[in-house]
């Protein structure tokens, strides 16, 4: 195995690993998991026909899978849940089958280029949860400014990040109002903790394009 080969598979089982705080259900990131769960499933709940769902950075699927699993509407969901981890989109994949959810679909690919997204879009909601935490500032206001290129008219956007100094939801919050959304709801149970954040999309979405970088992972 080459130097390159290792340093991958090292980050490889490093994201792997970081799923293991699910296993607690005191864990912050399971409190997380299941704010970000009720937001899903409110914004499906609000919609009719079918919901087109995109979830960037999916890990091994808790946030969707969990949301659809006993819903009454989980059939009318189409989601793309995209992953570059490969233990992690074996186990999402698994997931999603033995949950029965067919209309469930989980790519291996980089989650951060717009092209991924071609035959996904648009998307009614759109969730960008764990990504605002591991790159940098300005790489959350590109993806932030650039959302709405993946989204329907009156999309839903659910977003985390934690709150440790500095706390940039503020300022996360601020550029999504810039982008053209209204803010549904702010979840958080203070600070030094996560944060769930709901938008709709207000304006106009901007239009989608190909090959545009919304973020880097900070190694």
């Amino acid at each position: 195995m080459s130097p390159s080969d290792r340093d991958e598979s090292a980050e490889a089982s490093r994201w792997a690993r970081w799923h293991d705080a699910y296993e607690d259900p005191d864990s912050d990131l399971s409190r997380r998991l299941r704010v970000v769960q009720t937001h899903v499933r409110r914004a499906i709940e609000g919609m009719s026909g079918r919901v087109r769902l995109i979830s960037v950075c999916a890990g091994q699927g808790h946030d969707v899978i969990g949301s659809l699993v006993g819903h009454a509407r989980a059939a009318d969901v189409r989601a793309m849940l995209v992953e570059m981890d490969d233990h992690n989109v074996e186990v999402a994949r698994r997931r999603a089958v033995e949950a029965g959810l067919m209309g469930v679909e989980v790519l291996r690919a980089d989650a951060s280029l717009s092209s991924v997204y071609r035959d996904a879009v648009p998307a009614d909601i759109l969730l960008l949860c764990g990504i605002f935490g591991n790159v940098s500032n300005d790489d959350v206001r590109t993806t932030v400014a650039n959302a709405s290129r993946l989204c329907a008219p009156r999309a839903v956007v659910v977003w985390t990040r934690h709150r440790s100094p500095p706390d940039v939801t503020p300022a996360i919050r601020g550029w999504f109002c810039e982008a053209g959304f209204d803010e549904v709801v702010f979840d958080s149970p203070g600070q030094d903790r996560f944060a769930v954040g709901t938008h709709r999309l207000a304006d106009e979405p901007l239009a989608f394009v190909e090959d545009l970088r919304f973020f880097t992972f900070r190694s």
